[in-house]
């Protein structure tokens, strides 16, 4: 029997979503390597301080198959579903969708009854995504006013265009591709938008077969250094924003939560002149769209000795930025630096002149800093979640089997820590929170009722 209200963890603004009660669980996508005959895994975290369990695993769902390189997921229904024109205001958030990035089967998991025991309720299969979409490796979800989007890396013989999909919101049955006029657009990666100026970001990485070996040295100026702007109800391209050849790897997008801004932060991972990472800032000018570079993280100087091979003869670590987040209050900016094994906090209230106001250093290429519960890492502060306050900040710290082998080779141990956030800027490690996975990799965190990064709003 549906619900004739709409569902109490929507919220008409970002305002709102910050005054909602604290997450008591996290889920989190967990990965086991191409030499590991055990399935993937979605689990359960306990993030509620008073519970005896905290900190600790207390769910997990195995998936049906092995070797999905399980990575970004997504609600089926949020926020946006509270937008004048959406068509489906008694939605839940109930089911999460969860692609595999190698085996492109998409697995939609019900969190409910129980929320610490998650079900299989479907799976979609690569071949049926191919046939209805023509795309695979499946790769981000977002829960949207008119549909779930998801978006695929590229073809099913691994070459380009990688694109954008719809699911069906009730079925979840793949719709077929998104784009009507795609442009000179080739590569994907991540996409959002601006429902209220009815314009969707894309970024590109790279195809298949360009990333899924690992990062290869003699496609670095191939790989993505563009943004794509696109007409989001007319579902035509309308700008390419060239970052430049050498800004390698334009990854993850998070726009302004205030619907009436028009500008948000995009990460690049490496810069081919100098190993740099950077953040940009895009934003409209008259009439059209133009980024610019808001923050720069140098590379740090290392011996040989302490780098692999991939990185002997450049005798530095690069800070290897993956993934950015921003706060619900447009206020803070989180920049993990994959590499250096350092979380950055900005106060990006001018989003043109972002602040230093934190920073933790766990893990890292050559750093290996510990945790106060843990000794010293491997891996280094990847994905970043952010609580709907704004008050606390899970990390995990895999970012893609390939790529974890050829930037930590001796192995690449998984953790999830939290750390908590000054509301006026800084940052310290929860020492309590710190969840190791024995063999496995952690990935995307999504946190009960929503969180920073899994919902858009249509309301100020």
């Amino acid at each position: 029997m549906p619900s004739w209200k709409p569902d109490p963890t929507f919220y008409p603004s970002a305002r709102m979503a910050m005054e909602a009660e604290p997450e008591e669980l996290a889920y989190v996508a967990v990965l086991n390597t191409a030499d590991d005959p055990r399935p993937d895994a979605l689990c359960v975290l306990d993030t509620d301080p008073a519970s005896s369990t905290y900190a600790q695993v207390v769910g997990r769902l195995d998936m049906p198959g092995v070797g999905d390189e399980l990575h970004h997921f997504g609600w089926n229904a949020c926020s946006s579903a509270l937008c004048p024109y959406a068509p489906h205001p008694h939605v839940e958030r109930r089911y999460l969708l969860v692609p595999g990035l190698r085996s492109s089967r998409i697995h939609v998991i019900d969190t409910k009854p129980d929320p610490r025991a998650p079900t299989l309720t479907k799976v979609i299969e690569a071949d049926e995504l191919a046939r209805r979409t023509g795309y695979s490796r499946p790769h981000t979800s977002h829960c949207g006013p008119e549909g779930v989007y998801m978006n695929g890396l590229g073809r099913p013989d691994g070459d380009g265009p990688g694109g954008i999909f719809l699911l069906d919101h009730d079925s979840f049955e793949p719709l077929g591709q998104w784009e009507v006029d795609r442009g000179p657009q080739h590569l994907a990666y991540d996409f959002w938008w601006h429902l209220g100026h009815d314009t969707m970001l894309t970024s590109e990485w790279g195809t298949p077969n360009m990333v899924e070996d690992g990062l290869n040295p003699e496609l670095l100026g191939s790989y993505g250094h563009q943004l794509h702007v696109w007409d989001l109800r007319k579902r035509r391209h309308v700008q390419a924003i060239d970052l430049g050849p050498e800004q390698q790897m334009v990854l993850e997008l998070r726009p302004a939560h205030d619907p009436r801004k028009s500008y948000g932060f995009v990460g690049v991972v490496v810069s081919t002149a100098d190993l740099s990472a950077s953040v940009w800032t895009w934003f409209q000018s008259n009439g059209s769209w133009d980024v610019r570079k808001v923050i720069e993280i140098p590379a740090e100087p290392a011996h040989a000795d302490q780098l692999p091979p991939a990185l002997k003869p450049f005798g530095a670590v690069p800070p290897l930025v993956t993934d950015i987040d921003l706060t619900l209050d447009d206020r803070f900016l989180y920049v993990s630096c994959w590499g250096t094994g350092e979380l950055r906090q900005y106060d990006v209230s001018d989003p043109f002149a972002p602040v230093l106001v934190g920073s933790v250093r766990l893990g890292g290429i050559t750093g290996r800093a510990p945790h106060p519960a843990s000794g010293p890492l491997s891996g280094g502060p990847q994905m970043v979640e952010v609580s709907r306050d704004g008050r606390r900040v899970y990390l995990t710290n895999s970012l893609y089997a390939s790529w974890d082998a050829q930037f930590y080779p001796e192995g690449l141990d998984g953790w999830v820590v939290k750390l908590d956030a000054d509301p006026t800027g800084g940052l310290s490690v929860d020492p309590d929170f710190f969840v190791p996975f024995d063999g496995e990799r952690p990935h995307q965190v999504r946190l009960q009722g929503g969180d920073a990064s899994s919902d858009s709003y249509c309301f100020p």
